[in-house]
C-alpha cells in the first residue's frame, strides 16, 4: 500500500465517515475479524443479530409491531433463521403501501432513496446511518480482499442518477482527494468511448468499477482501437448490478489485464454477496440472511436454485425483513479453500425479468436467445425484448461482417426455443441506447 492510500484509508476516509455520523470502520474491522471465524460462529452472531433486530422492530416500528400481534409472533422465541419462515414476505407492493408505517419510531436523519426500477416496480424507501455504515463496511473489506483499497486511483463508470445528480463542488472535491473518478455510463457514442479510453490510460487506475456491460463496451472499443490497457496496473474490475457473463468476464480481464470481481447487491436489499480471489463469491452473512424460495415461496435447499429473499440485520430505522429482491440465484455447500467462514451463493441466474418464457409456459434463461446471437459474425450489440409469449422484437447493431441469411437464422433459432407460432421481429439499429439507470439490458421479458 502506498503512502497517500494508507493516508486515506487510514485517516482521511474514517475522518469523512465520522463526520457523517457513520460507524464504517468499527463496522469494517469486526467484519475482518468475523469472516475468519468458523460456520458454526458466524451462523450463531448471524442469529443474535437477527434476535436484536427482531425485537427492536416488534417495539418500535409500527408494521411489524401489528404483524407480530396478528400472527402472535414471539421474536423473544426465536431459535433459529428458519423461524422467520413463520413471517410473511416483504415486497414492493407492501412498502408502497406501509412507507410511513414501516419507519422507526426514534429513527432520525433517514435518506430517501430509491430503486431506479429496472424490474417495472420503481420503490421508494428510507436509509438510516446504522444500515449505510454497514453497507461501506461489507463493501470496504470485499474491496480489501483483492489487494487494493479506498485511496487507490479508482474509474467508476456508473449510470445512477443519485451519483450524476450529486457532482457538486465538495463532492468533486471529495473525489479528488480518495482519487476517484467517475464516468457516466447513459451514453455510449464512438467519441464518448474514445474520451473513456484516454482518460483511463491518463489515470492508470488501480481498479475500476461499474456495470459489467458498461466495461464490457469500453473494453471492447479500445481492442477495436488497437489501444493496449494491460499495462495501466490495473489490479482489479468490480462489476455489479447486472448479470456477469463469462463472456464480459473474459472481455474485461483481457482487455485490461486484470482480475473481474462480481459483486451482487442493491441500494435496496444491501450488499449481498462478493467475489473473493479463490473464485467464490461469499455471502455478507454476519449483515444479512439469505433464504432461497420457490414459486410458492417454500425455502429451498443448498443447490436449488430459487428467488433471493433477504432480511438485512441492519435496517432497524427501515426493517427489510424477508425481501423479495425478483432475483434467481443458489446457495452453496462446499466451504470456500480461501478460508473465509462466510457461507457461498453458488450462482446468480438473473432477475425474473432475465427469463423466457416459450409459447407453451415452458420458462427458459435468456441465455438461450443470446446464444443465437453472440455466436453470429457482425454482431455487435443486441437487446431482445420479449413483448408477450406471441411476439418477441430483437434490436441489433452490426457491420460489414452480418452475413445476407443471419435474419433468417435469427427468426429460426428464436422460433425453435420460442415456438413456431412466436413472431420474431429483428430491427437492424444504429444505437442502442442504456437504460435510464446507465445499464445495459440485454434481455426484458414482459411475459
Amino acid at each position: 500500500m502506498g503512502f497517500y492510500t494508507s493516508f486515506v484509508s487510514r485517516l482521511l476516509f474514517p475522518l469523512h465517515e465520522q463526520l457523517k455520523h457513520h460507524d464504517s470502520v468499527a463496522v469494517r474491522r469486526q467484519m475482518e475479524d468475523v469472516q475468519w471465524w468458523p460456520a458454526q460462529r458466524i451462523a450463531a452472531f448471524q442469529l443474535q443479530r437477527l434476535r436484536d433486530l427482531l425485537q427492536d422492530v416488534a417495539v418500535n416500528v409500527p408494521y411489524y409491531r401489528d404483524l407480530f400481534a396478528q400472527l402472535a409472533f414471539d421474536p423473544t422465541s426465536v431459535q433459529s433463521t428458519a423461524d422467520l419462515q413463520h413471517l410473511p414476505f416483504l415486497t414492493k407492493t407492501i412498502i408502497r403501501t406501509n412507507t410511513d408505517e414501516l419507519k422507526h419510531i426514534h429513527a432520525q436523519g433517514l435518506a430517501r432513496f430509491n430503486t431506479g426500477g429496472s424490474s417495472g416496480e420503481p420503490l421508494i424507501f428510507y436509509i438510516g446511518n446504522k444500515r449505510v455504515s454497514h453497507d461501506v463496511a461489507a463493501k470496504w473489506r470485499a474491496t480489501r480482499w483483492w489487494g487494493v483499497d479506498i485511496g487507490d486511483p479508482e474509474i467508476v463508470v456508473w449510470g445512477s442518477p443519485i451519483e450524476l445528480g450529486k457532482q457538486d463542488r465538495i463532492k468533486a472535491v471529495r473525489d479528488k482527494l480518495l482519487r476517484t473518478q467517475l464516468l457516466p455510463a447513459f451514453e455510449m457514442s464512438e467519441a464518448k468511448l474514445d474520451q473513456f479510453v484516454a482518460t483511463i490510460r491518463g489515470v492508470k487506475p488501480r481498479m475500476l468499477f461499474g456495470y459489467p456491460s458498461a466495461l464490457t463496451h469500453i473494453a471492447k472499443h479500445a481492442q477495436k482501437r488497437g489501444v493496449d490497457m494491460t499495462d495501466l496496473g490495473i489490479k482489479v474490475a468490480f462489476v455489479t448490478s447486472e448479470r456477469l457473463y463469462d463472456e464480459q468476464r473474459s472481455t474485461i480481464s483481457q482487455a485490461f489485464g486484470c482480475k473481474v470481481a462480481n459483486g451482487y447487491g442493491g441500494r435496496d436489499a444491501g450488499f449481498i454477496a462478493h467475489d473473493c480471489p479463490a473464485g467464490n463469491m461469499h455471502l455478507t452473512a454476519d449483515d444479512i440472511v439469505v433464504e432461497i424460495v420457490n414459486e410458492a415461496g417454500q425455502v429451498q435447499p443448498e443447490g436449488v436454485a430459487g428467488e433471493i429473499v433477504v432480511t438485512h440485520l441492519s435496517t432497524n430505522d427501515f426493517p427489510f425483513i424477508r425481501y423479495r429482491t425478483g432475483d434467481i440465484g443458489v446457495l452453496g455447500a462446499t466451504p470456500c479453500s480461501c478460508g473465509r467462514g462466510l457461507p457461498l451463493l453458488q450462482d446468480i441466474q438473473g432477475r425474473s425479468t432475465d427469463f423466457v418464457v416459450a409459447a407453451n409456459g415452458t420458462v427458459m434463461h435468456g441465455l438461450s436467445l443470446i446464444y443465437i446471437l453472440r455466436d453470429l459474425p457482425g454482431v455487435r450489440f443486441f437487446k431482445v425484448v420479449q413483448e408477450s409469449r406471441t411476439l418477441t422484437r430483437v434490436q441489433l447493431v452490426i457491420d460489414d461482417a452480418f452475413p445476407p441469411d443471419a435474419i433468417a437464422k435469427i427468426i429460426s433459432g428464436f422460433k425453435q426455443r420460442l415456438g413456431a407460432e412466436v413472431q420474431v421481429v429483428v430491427d437492424l439499429v444504429d444505437n442502442i441506447p442504456a437504460e435510464a439507470s446507465g445499464k445495459f439490458r440485454y434481455i426484458i421479458s414482459h411475459a
